[in-house]
């Protein structure tokens, strides 16, 4: 089963993500599109816009990990190192790509605007990167090793995402399973931790919450690769709880 798991790690740049003042919409989204197609996402790490952190962040995780996806920095500013970080973390040179550059003077064709030093800076791609297009915007993102390079604008990031999809290696389907506790988080702990040890291959959680009566309540997530063995969980996590709200009955 070990063969068939494909891991990734998201690695977010950009000071005004650490600031506050750009609020991050792209990890929930990654996560949620990396499940759906069988690619397990490990790690997240958020990062500013400086070389050194970058690169010890990236070299780090693609050690790690089948792929690492980036998110920022490939603008035309000046604060915008991702290109060049990648790069330095590979040992390659940054070259202006043929391709990138007649994709931007084609925009700009039809949007207006000069092909200046800045927007030159769009077209910089790690030597034996490949491109990975942009639909929205046009300044394409890109692909060397195992590190996808993508924009951090949703929009953007998004349809880079959609590109990448149908090239990236996939394995085994995460699925789970959720069951309402109608019982309290610390009610249904002790209970819970023991089927989690007698069941140590499938991902057990629960998950408080304020419920339509405004009292407190659980969630029980399970999660496994394996359809009849999370039934089975199911049902055991279900026969618990019926025993624990029982039991609390019964000393109310």
């Amino acid at each position: 089963m070990t063969a068939d798991i494909v891991t990734a790690a998201v690695l977010v740049i950009g000071d005004e993500i650490l600031s506050g003042r750009t609020k991050d919409k792209n990890i929930g989204y990654i996560a949620d599109y990396c499940t759906a197609i069988g690619i397990d996402l490990k790690e997240v790490r958020v990062v500013s816009d400086d070389a050194d952190a970058i690169v010890e962040a990236l070299n780090a995780l693609r050690a790690k990990f089948t792929y690492v996806f980036t998110t920022g920095g490939i603008g035309p500013t000046h604060d915008d190192i991702t290109a060049d970080c990648v790069a330095k973390a590979f040992g390659v040179e940054l070259e202006f790509h043929p391709e990138a550059v007649a994709i931007l003077k084609e925009r700009l064709a039809k949007t207006g605007g000069e092909l200046n030093e800045a927007r030159m800076r769009m077209a910089r791609i790690p030597k034996g990167g490949a491109l990975v297009y942009n639909k929205v915007s046009g300044a394409p993102g890109f692909w060397i090793g195992n590190v996808i390079t993508m924009a951090g604008i949703p929009s953007v990031m998004q349809a880079m995402l959609d590109e990448v999809a149908q090239k990236l290696k996939t394995g085994v389907k995460m699925l789970s399973a959720s069951i309402r506790a109608d019982a309290k988080e610390g009610d249904v702990g002790t209970d819970l931790a023991a089927v989690a040890k007698a069941y140590p291959d499938v991902i057990i959680g629960s998950y408080p919450f304020i419920d339509e009566n405004n009292g407190p309540n659980t969630n029980i997530v399970m999660r496994s690769r394996d359809a009849a063995r999370l039934e089975e969980v199911r049902g055991v996590v279900d026969a618990m709880l019926k025993a624990v709200r029982a039991r609390v009955a019964a000393s109310a």
